[in-house]
């Protein structure tokens, strides 16, 4: 029997413009980390569709055997499905969901990527060497201290309470992927970031620039969020800026 997915955190779709929005979770996240996003953009006359990522939003067990390929596999079934209602497509992911934003921008015709909160490679961390052995006797990893400006939002989040060890991994290698094709994007990318960000630091961002071979890329730096910024205090600036970002772009074509 199939785990069911979490309350509260379906995937959604908001039928707009010509102009469509993939939002993209992070790891272990849901779909309800991108929802306040994915509703202002459909107000603002986008078309907005909120995937669930394999092997999340129902049970730790799941995400175990999902891996990156699976990720980037939900990935492009969602922009599949925005090319069938709309003449352009954006990817606008947080995390883990930056990266595969990033990794989408050099793989598929879409018109411009947005990556928030985006890791350009993992923490340093002793254990990440022997992260596969010691998957099979460490099965799970616990998160850190959450760095919430907004705790009405914290309550309200859904994700898994624990990183599966096997699923770090595989980030690991996602991020490899996105790293390798940096290089090749030539479509706009706008990168944002929060200056206290406790889970990944903003030069995650700076090196994420500098790899861009895209001529046209902006960076965003907020300063009164965490990581998930999208349902942080400067998440209304960050909306609006990627409105302006993607009215630009289309201006442009």
């Amino acid at each position: 029997m199939k785990n069911m997915i979490m309350q509260g955190a379906e995937p959604f779709y908001f039928p707009g413009g010509s102009t469509g929005c993939l939002m993209i979770h992070g790891f272990t996240g849901t779909p309800r980390e991108m929802l306040w996003m994915g509703e202002y953009l459909s107000k603002k006359g986008f078309t907005v569709l909120g995937i669930r990522l394999a092997g999340h939003a129902t049970d730790p067990e799941d995400m175990r055997r999902s891996g990156w390929r699976d990720w980037i596999a939900s990935v492009e079934d969602g922009i599949t499905l925005l090319h069938g209602a709309c003449s352009r497509v954006y990817s606008i992911g947080l995390s883990m969901g930056g990266a595969l934003s990033l990794i989408a921008a050099s793989r598929y015709p879409i018109d411009g990527a947005v990556a928030i909160s985006t890791p350009y490679d993992m923490p340093r961390d002793w254990r990440l060497p022997f992260i596969k052995p010691l998957s099979v006797i460490i099965r799970n990893v616990g998160k850190g201290q959450p760095d919430w400006q907004n705790p009405d939002a914290a309550k309200d989040h859904a994700e898994y309470p624990y990183f599966p060890s096997a699923s770090i991994l595989q980030l690991r290698t996602l991020l490899a992927e996105m790293r390798a094709g940096l290089g090749s994007i030539n479509i706009p990318v706008l990168l944002v970031h929060s200056k206290m960000d406790k889970s990944v630091a903003l030069d995650n961002l700076v090196s994420i620039y500098r790899a861009l071979g895209a001529s046209d890329k902006t960076k965003l730096c907020v300063d009164h969020s965490g990581h998930v910024i999208v349902r942080e205090p400067d998440r209304e600036e960050v909306f609006r800026a990627t409105v302006d970002f993607i009215q630009r772009v289309n201006k442009k074509k």
